[in-house]
């Protein structure tokens, strides 16, 4: 294990450690998203009913089936993580969300082998839900613990900007495929190539990772404490109780974001604007190229002038958006509406999604981080998340209001706002001391 202290770690050394953390991060949340990006295709194919809204909320039903599952694997992979190390643990998330990948690539349709079909689907979302949710902690600790400590928030918005790498990469092949088959190929075998793609994705993101050194704050902590907490759960829990619901709430506005403007938006925009597969598509890759190109800028932004004020006027800015984009969309059913609606969300996500992994990280010290931001983000990201799609389904089912999706994102932008309203770094760099300390 390297020794290696941040002041001596060399350019090249953070370039390798950015590149598979990022990489490697962006094959995972690939492999992810994909099936948001195909629920349409996939609701046919695996969860045929008796009408098209039934087997839509049948498919969302199993897209949240793997957040169910992140917590535990966020919980166990978050302490795997603290007391192995950040390198073996990411390492062996690649494999897991490949073999997920891999299965609902193989998997034969219910026509072919009836009920086997949809609970092959439900297993394989189950490992990839294991498996995301140690990942945002373990990349996110990797970043900042081989970052300078003046640009934490530069290198921490990588991660969030390889989410939007991942999810550009899932749009345009979504794009390619719709525009370049027929509906029959499409839905016959056109979809499975994406999560094919996972299974050769999943060695090389592996490889990535294991020619990484250990973090150098990991090992010089591990020098300074070499025993790990004996439940890092239990410290977290009972030691950094307001850093962990801070992080909470910032997850719940990000979570809330990402699977209601890039997921379900898609889906919302061919069942209720009768838009076209390829229109929404396409309009999800252009808000997902501005997500990738603008969190590295919010994250530089939060080192110059602070995290809270980034977070705050980026949040309130989205907040003030909402409300008008979509009475603008609904009212005028279009390509441009749709684009306008997700590219301007988008921006105002970048501003708050950027700076979001290095002010979490610093909420928690080293030895017991990877399990705090876990239990933070697979809380926020379960509830509010990956569940968003089958509750706005079940909603626009049961009110058949269409501003639904609007009102969600208002209720997660306040969550949000609380959550950086409430953040005191001072007071996080006190308890860390003395929980290092004693």
């Amino acid at each position: 294990m390297s020794t290696q202290s941040t002041s001596t770690i060399t350019h090249a050394i953070r370039r390798r450690a950015v590149i598979a953390a990022v990489l490697g991060n962006a094959f995972e949340f690939f492999d992810f998203a994909i099936y948001g990006m195909f629920a349409v295709v996939i609701a046919k194919v695996f969860f045929p009913a008796v009408n098209d809204v039934n087997s839509i909320m049948a498919t969302v039903a199993v897209f949240g089936a793997a957040f169910v599952l992140r917590p535990i694997g966020g919980v166990l992979l978050g302490m795997y993580t603290d007391i192995a190390g950040r390198k073996k643990a990411l390492s062996l998330m690649m494999l897991l969300m490949a073999l997920g990948t891999g299965l609902i690539g193989l998997t034969p349709s219910y026509a072919a082998i009836g009920i086997a079909a949809p609970l092959l689907i439900v297993l394989a979302r189950l490992l990839q839900g294991f498996s995301m949710g140690g990942e945002f902690s373990g990349a996110v600790s990797m970043l900042i613990e081989f970052a300078p400590k003046h640009r934490r928030g530069l290198y921490g918005s990588w991660q969030m900007s390889s989410q939007g790498l991942a999810f550009s990469l899932g749009s345009l092949s979504a794009f390619v495929l719709t525009q370049g088959l027929s509906p029959a190929a499409l839905e016959s075998w056109g979809w499975r190539i994406p999560f094919l793609l996972g299974i050769l994705i999943g060695p090389l993101g592996f490889y990535l990772r294991w020619r990484v050194g250990e973090s150098p704050e990991f090992a010089e902590a591990l020098k300074m404490q070499p025993k790990p907490a004996r439940s890092p759960l239990r410290e977290v829990l009972s030691r950094f109780p307001k850093e962990m619901m801070c992080g909470f709430g910032l997850i719940v506005v990000g979570a809330a974001a990402s699977y209601v403007v890039i997921i379900y938006l898609p889906i919302f925009g061919v069942k209720h604007l009768g838009l076209t597969l390829g229109q929404v598509q396409l309009s999800t890759f252009l808000a997902c190229l501005i997500l990738l190109a603008l969190c590295p800028l919010a994250g530089y932004a939060s080192d110059r002038v602070g995290r809270k004020p980034v977070l705050f006027a980026a949040m309130t800015a989205y907040a003030l958006m909402v409300y008008p984009l979509f009475s603008h969309l609904l009212a005028n059913a279009s390509l441009a509406a749709m684009i306008l609606t997700q590219c301007a969300l988008a921006v105002g996500m970048s501003f708050f999604w950027g700076p979001m992994p290095a002010t979490m990280a610093e909420l928690f010290p080293v030895r017991i981080r990877s399990t705090g931001l876990s239990l933070s983000f697979n809380l926020g990201g379960a509830l509010f998340g990956g569940l968003a799609p089958l509750y706005l389904t079940y909603l626009l089912k049961e009110t058949n209001n269409l501003m639904m999706p609007a009102y969600y994102l208002l209720v997660s932008a306040v969550f949000g706002l609380i959550a950086t309203w409430a953040l005191d770094f001072d007071r996080a760099r006190a308890t860390q001391a003395a929980w290092q300390a004693g």
